[in-house]
């Protein structure tokens, strides 16, 4: 199984980006050891976005030996959210590229550091066209304020850099909203971003429409939500200034006023069905799903297994977008993310204490994704999409498919609390749960594997969640991907005021899979758990649960459990008896998606 990251954590801003290290910068290595070090410099920009002239704080990593006559591609990179261009990881990656003969350009993102203007999470025409601006200087274009001009960076035409994109978090998803605005930009590599963050803010993982996006508003992530505003507010603390572009609106201090107005709506728990669209509008349009379709530049998507922020379904669904339209794009699932997971150094993973990329199988494939769309070497970018087992060597960690599986294997939901094989197996009858007006069950507490804090064990209070569990398994069962549930329940309650105009009225409930061993000790699965808002209750409905890579161990158990709350979201208002009935051949279904040979 994973671990959590060791007690030498990062610092709460820091770590909510999680996006390269500090020990990214080779120390050892192919590279690093002819390599001197890099020449840097600290430059200032201010550009016209939004309607808003922003101050744009940067540094300029050069390589030594590249200069007008022997020039280099370039390296774009920002922070993860609360983060700027100094800190542990953006300062680190840059520093690893110009280490390995690239021109290097790390800077705060809007909002943060020194950087002007308020956050307006990643909105492509502002933050997307501040990084633009930022191409046009490594195009030798475009002077900082000082005056200072470039001719470093290979051209592959006038005004035309090779570039390309690397960071993680927040600092994955300006790669694609820069892509968006620039076709300039060569080269991605987003690690743990999202694709629709009104999904990741208020996921609905009922009837979903779109990759993650559903047409039904979801349920609060009011933990992960209120640590994120918390850090952007408190921005005017950790980096004092008086630039006057850096006010917020809507009654926020550092935040536009759309993203200020979201928070308070998710807040109030008033979500309006005539409405519905209009809740999470500012999220879903400054977000990679509104957009991806002007992406051109070939994509290396990296998304953590050990992530309750941003989920494995948000990268499939960029991932599947990108392809269909003839985007080069590949996709590896990591072991760690926003929730932890990190392994041992041995494991052959990603580990943020090793400096060499190439020691790494994640760290390989970001190299050679580089070599090829950046140099110009024909290498090898790998398959198109891999992913880590916890369970196999070092040396075999990744497995290696075409494409994360469907889900295949279905499982029947049966009146006894079994899960079985056959329809023809379920036996008949009903049972009934009810959510308490706080909540009864636990997941996680979001921040808590951030900062090093206890996190109490998963649990469920009874009479306030349904568990079906498999019979001992006889062989190891190794789910990748994400399941699928088909459900029908029955909610009086819910069914009444579901055309009270108040979404709010409206059946919640949370899906997830735990792992029973032996000795009946249960594991939640990295702590993941679907929530989802049922629009009409009198009609079966499906949840799409996280994506999970786990191996279910020969004699233990799979269990599905249906909880009525978690402590991590917000839930029903009020009181909601769900009752599920059983009938062979009229059930319950859970499909799996299982890993192929």
């Amino acid at each position: 199984m994973t671990r959590a990251l060791p007690r030498t954590r990062p610092p709460l801003a820091a770590a909510l980006g999680l996006a390269l290290a500090a020990a990214l910068a080779p120390a050892g290595g192919a590279h690093a050891d002819a390599a001197a070090e890099p020449t840097v410099t600290a430059l200032k920009f201010t550009v016209d976005v939004g309607g808003k002239r922003c101050a744009v704080d940067a540094d300029l990593y050069t390589p030594a030996g590249v200069d007008a006559d022997h020039r280099a591609p370039a390296v774009l990179t920002t922070n993860g959210f609360g983060g700027d261009k100094a800190d542990g990881s953006t300062a680190a990656t840059a520093r690893t590229f110009a280490t390995r003969g690239l021109v290097s350009l790390a800077y705060s993102g809007l909002g943060f550091g020194r950087s002007g203007c308020p956050i307006s999470l990643n909105d492509p025409a502002v933050d997307g066209r501040a990084a633009s601006a930022l191409v046009d200087f490594l195009a030798g274009t475009r002077a900082a304020d000082d005056g200072t001009r470039i001719d470093l960076v290979t051209l592959d035409g006038e005004g035309d850099p090779r570039v390309g994109m690397i960071g993680g978090s927040y600092g994955g998803s300006i790669q694609l909203a820069t892509a968006a605005e620039d076709d300039r930009v060569d080269a991605l590599v987003p690690m743990i971003t999202w694709n629709d963050l009104a999904y990741s803010l208020n996921p609905n993982n009922a009837d979903q429409h779109q990759g993650v996006s559903s047409d039904t508003p979801g349920v609060h992530k009011k933990q992960w939500t209120g640590g994120f505003f918390l850090i952007g507010e408190a921005q005017g603390l950790l980096n004092p200034s008086l630039d006057p572009s850096r006010i917020g609106g809507g009654g926020c201090l550092h935040f536009v006023a759309p993203a200020c107005d979201t928070k308070r709506v998710l807040d109030s728990g008033k979500l309006p069905k005539d409405k519905a669209d209009q809740v999470l509008t500012y999220a879903r349009s400054v977000s990679p799903v509104s957009y991806l379709d002007r992406v051109k530049a070939p994509t290396l998507l990296i998304q953590g297994q050990a992530d309750t922020l941003f989920n494995l379904n948000e990268a499939t669904a960029t991932y599947e977008t990108l392809k269909a339209q003839g985007v080069d794009t590949a996709m590896i699932w990591q072991s760690w993310g926003h929730s932890g997971g990190m392994r041992d150094p041995d494991s052959g993973e990603l580990d943020l204490s090793d400096p060499d990329l190439e020691a790494s199988y994640t760290g390989s494939r970001i190299a050679a994704w580089f070599d090829r769309y950046l140099l110009g070497k024909e290498t090898d970018t790998g398959p198109a999409f891999a992913y880590y087992r916890d369970w196999a060597p070092a040396s075999e960690a990744y497995a290696t498919a075409d494409a994360p599986p469907a889900p295949g294997r279905a499982l029947h939901l049966s009146g006894d609390g079994a899960l079985v094989d056959q329809p023809d197996q379920v036996v008949r009858g009903s049972r009934e749960y009810r959510n308490w007006l706080i909540p009864t069950s636990h997941s996680e507490s979001s921040l808590a594997g951030l900062i090093g804090l206890p996190d109490p064990k998963p649990h469920d209070l009874k009479g306030t969640a349904l568990d079906w569990t498999t019979a001992p398994l006889t062989a190891p069962l190794d789910v990748v991907g994400a399941p699928q549930l088909r459900l029908k329940v029955v909610s009086p309650r819910a069914e009444r005021n579901q055309d009270s105009g108040d979404a709010a009225d409206q059946l919640v409930l949370f899906a997830k899979l735990y792992d029973v061993a032996p000795d009946g000790t249960r594991t939640l699965v990295h702590r993941l758990t679907a929530p989802a808002r049922v629009a009409d209750a009198s009609r079966p409905f499906t949840v799409t649960l996280p994506g999970i890579v786990h191996r279910y161990e020969a004699g233990h158990r799979l269990r599905l459990t249906v909880a009525a709350s978690d402590g991590a979201y917000s839930g029903n208002r009020g009181v909601k008896p769900v009752t599920v009935t059983h009938a062979p051949g009229d059930s319950g279904t859970l499909t799996l998606p299982l890993a192929q040979d």
